[in-house]
């Protein structure tokens, strides 16, 4: 390999340009503890998507492959603007995660060379990842890049809900959006650790989908009976927690609603502020971009808040981090595999009607680029 990459850029100017590039960069010189990373697979996740697009109105993005040049622009409207007013000339490096082979190392890391590694570092839209050591997990032989390139995200924010379920005295769970690639996770996980979850989706092709896979309770949100069937799944549970992808719209206060109607049911209140259970909704995605809405009837003992892996692991510290890590790595084959919809190029990503498909964060469909497709 030659001391050169070419890497994704995602540039806002002041004036509400958004400039999404393909630039190539020199290596540089590792220290002793640094490698070089083969990037071989790495994938576009819902929070990759602020970093790379920001709020670009998707109808105005136009590509110029003029020349040879790697360049695609959107505008983002003038009234949204000021939200992202604070990342406006700084060059933004996307791809949160991914994975591949070790293809350099410093004199202290020559153990590494040739082994499939991932990363979470960020940054990783590129051919080439130079990182401390430190910054990758190794994998066992017999698993690919591929397997590897969604190892951190969706398994560690699966881990996460199951951990905070745990932390806060819950016994069961709610999720939203379910049958996307983080809910089938989900799913695997709260099998095989004997967890009752309750997954909501909007389809009866998401139905089956869960159902393939194992999971005892699944409702459908778009069938006239929904509320119904909610409220059954959640008192079979006792679910008190639920984690919302959707978070706008009436769907938060209908989980609080359902769980405090099966609460009620169970044990009567002696007042008229409902039941003394805590019952709690963390709203993780915003598929829903409408104000979040509650309902009478749902007690006085709930809470609404925000969940972020990020601030989860936080919280629980290094070392309980690590071994969700390393739970990770033993099962990513298993528990945690992934499964892609399409495989794009690093030139394929900044063509305005693949953006568009990936931009959807349909249900379901994920992504994965592979920049030696170019």
């Amino acid at each position: 390999m030659n001391n050169t990459t070419t890497s994704l850029r995602s540039l806002l100017s002041a004036d509400g340009e958004l400039r999404l590039t393909l630039d190539d960069a020199p290596i540089g010189t590792l220290g002793p503890d640094e490698i070089v990373v083969q990037v071989e697979a790495t994938p576009i996740n819902p929070s990759d998507l602020g970093e790379l697009l920001g709020p670009v109105d998707l109808s105005t993005l136009s590509a110029d492959r003029s020349a040879g040049s790697r360049l695609t622009t959107g505008k983002v409207p003038p009234k949204i603007m000021p939200l992202a007013a604070a990342r406006a000339g700084k060059p933004l490096s996307p791809g949160r995660e991914g994975a591949g082979t070790v293809v350099r190392a410093g004199e202290d890391a020559q153990h590494l060379i040739g082994k499939v590694v991932g990363s979470w570092a960020g940054g990783m839209y590129t051919r080439y990842r130079r990182l401390p050591a430190r910054d990758v997990v190794p994998f066992s032989d017999d698993v690919a890049p591929r397997d590897a390139a969604a190892a951190f995200v969706n398994p560690l924010t699966a881990l996460g809900m199951v951990s905070t379920m745990r932390l806060e005295g819950h016994a069961a769970l709610v999720h939203t959006a379910a049958a996307s690639n983080l809910g089938q996770m989900l799913n695997k996980l709260c099998i095989a650790d004997d967890v009752e979850l309750v997954n909501i989706v909007r389809s009866d092709e998401q139905e089956a989908l869960l159902r393939d896979i194992g999971a005892k309770h699944v409702v459908n949100s778009t069938a006239p009976d929904f509320r119904e069937h909610l409220r059954t799944a959640v008192s079979e549970t006792g679910a008190t927690l639920a984690f919302d992808a959707v978070g706008g719209g009436p769907l938060a206060g209908e989980i609080l609603g359902a769980m405090e109607a099966a609460l009620v049911a169970k044990s009567a209140p002696t007042n008229q502020y409902g039941s003394v259970t805590h019952k709690q909704v963390y709203i993780y995605g915003r598929l829903d971009l409408t104000p979040t809405t509650i309902s009478y009837g749902v007690g006085m003992a709930w809470g609404i808040g925000g969940w972020l892996l990020f601030h989860h692991l936080n919280r629980i510290g290094r070392e309980a981090a690590q071994e969700l890590v390393a739970r990770v790595a033993s099962e990513i084959t298993t528990t945690f595999a992934s499964s892609y919809t399409r495989e794009i190029s690093l030139e394929e990503a900044l063509d305005p009607d693949v953006i568009r498909g990936y931009q959807r964060k349909a249900t379901g469909e994920k992504y994965l680029i592979v920049p030696s497709k170019d």
